[in-house]
């Protein structure tokens, strides 16, 4: 992508009422852009990011048999009646439609999922399914203030596992957890996000979080060393000790999450007489469990745990572009420079490399470099008076500090 074609830009304000990190950073690299309290447009450098990252998921949930299926975001009144949740779930945003019927935006979509696979399962012979989707949600949330880790808007991936019985959901979670840790490991989280354990309310005792460490986290988290977990501050005074080696020394840490997994058994499958027949023709609940993971959510994570006092710098499988490619027009030869670093990018897109070429005429060495390390590709690629008298471009990684000159004909082969 050329950067001069780009309609949007950098920029140094901020909204006034923008207090979160993530989101500050993300609004002046160009990656979003603010509406409201929670509300933000994905521009076209952060919807690579979230592309990218959707990507990832879809391919770990179709790995273990996930089915992605698209749902309605606008919801009937009856749906959530039927599984006492109209009033009870207090952030459903609720509208009146033409009809004078009411209805709800989708916030969880288990009342919408589960009558939907009623209409298909029949016969032990149908089970297990696990049809999943990466949609909007809408949640009615009283405090929006930390960008994109707590929308009133925001992205979505739910997973919902239909089971015959309790052995099979059993199974089926553990699959799901470490398809999840395939997940953040590859979005760049793995050594830092620890399955935790939280309270399970009304459905099991326990559920699962994947929290992240982070700062800007907004839970206390309780880790086990010897076993690689956690538990939730709400549950720590009923589960003072590791369960899974029975420690009972943690070490406390904030994070965020970025996940959870929870085993629904037959709450929302018997108020909607959902069943199938055993193999002794015997009529029995269908055994659920759901999965959530928010890929705005994990964008937002991401760059808070991933920057420097410059910018971002994101892990090389989610970066908007891989190179950035920065011509410095110079002194000398202006339009051997451009031809040279026109030629670059035509090479690096032959061999199927992402870059974003800073093209821009009449913008600064500094403001140029400043950009790049701003928005935070893994490689920069600089065009330029000094390196071209080498043959060369200077090659920098984002995490690094130090250049080098690299032979252009060597370029393709090293990034």
């Amino acid at each position: 992508m050329l950067q001069s074609k780009l309609f949007t830009r950098t920029i140094k304000e901020l909204p006034k009422d923008e207090t979160s990190f993530n989101a500050g950073v993300l609004i002046r690299g160009g990656f979003v852009n603010k509406l409201s309290a929670g509300v933000y447009s994905f521009l076209p450098l952060g919807l690579r990011v979230l592309n990218k990252i959707n990507s990832i998921v879809r391919q770990e949930m179709d790995n273990i048999g996930g089915q992605e299926v698209l749902m309605p975001v606008l919801t009937p009144k009856d749906v959530w009646e039927t599984t006492g949740r109209w009033e009870a779930f207090d952030v459903l945003f609720k509208l009146k439609g033409a009809d004078e019927k009411e209805y709800a935006l989708g916030a969880t979509h288990e009342e919408i999922v589960t009558p939907l696979v009623k209409d298909y399962v029949v016969s032990y012979k149908d089970l297990p399914i696990a049809p999943y989707q990466i949609q909007t949600k809408f949640r009615n949330e009283l405090r929006a203030k930390a960008g994109l880790m707590r929308g009133r808007e925001f992205l979505m991936k739910d997973m919902y596992s239909f089971s015959a019985t309790q052995e099979d959901l059993d199974r089926f979670y553990e699959v799901a957890k470490h398809a999840y840790f395939r997940i953040f490991e590859r979005c760049g989280l793995g050594d830092i996000t620890y399955l935790t354990y939280a309270s399970g309310g009304a459905f099991s005792k326990y559920s699962h979080e994947f929290q992240t460490l982070c700062q800007a986290g907004e839970d206390l988290i309780y880790i086990c060393d010897n076993c690689r977990v956690a538990i939730n501050k709400e549950i720590i005074e009923d589960q003072s000790s590791c369960p899974i080696c029975g420690n009972k020394e943690f070490r406390q840490e904030k994070a965020v999450e970025v996940g959870n997994i929870f085993k629904l058994g037959n709450r929302f499958s018997r108020p909607f007489n959902l069943s199938y027949m055993d193999k002794d023709g015997q009529k029995k609940d269908v055994v659920m469990g759901c999965y959530g993971i928010g890929p705005s959510r994990l964008m937002g994570t991401i760059v808070e745990v991933s920057h420097d006092d410059k910018g971002i710098v994101w892990p090389e499988e989610i970066a908007p572009f891989r190179v950035h490619l920065v011509l410095l027009s110079g002194k000398e030869d202006k339009e051997r420079n451009k031809k040279e670093a026109d030629a670059l990018y035509e090479r690096l897109l032959a061999k199927g490399v992402d870059v974003l070429y800073d093209d821009r005429e009449g913008v600064g060495a500094g403001e140029k470099f400043a950009d790049s390390d701003l928005i935070g590709c893994p490689i920069r690629l600089v065009v330029s008076d000094k390196t071209l008298k080498e043959g060369a471009v200077e090659f920098k990684r984002r995490k690094e500090d130090a250049a080098e000159l690299v032979k252009i004909e060597q370029v393709p082969a090293k990034v």
